[in-house]
């Protein structure tokens, strides 16, 4: 049942990393590099799959 829990962890943060950083992406472009309306998938993906896996194995190894 833990690594059931853990996986759900990791979909979890996974979810909320990818749209975060989306979001953060969108409005980098629309205001600093005023490049339009555009998303950096490659980077947004990259650092939801980092993150999806790294924090909830901290989060489990800590207690």
């Amino acid at each position: 049942m833990k690594t059931q829990n853990l996986f759900v962890q990791m979909l979890l943060t996974f979810a909320i990393t990818l749209v975060t950083a989306a979001i953060v992406t969108l409005l980098w472009n629309l205001l600093i590099e005023k490049a339009g309306a555009a998303i950096d998938w490659k980077t947004s993906f990259l650092f939801a799959i980092v993150m999806g896996i790294a924090l909830p194995v901290v989060k489990k190894q800590n207690g």
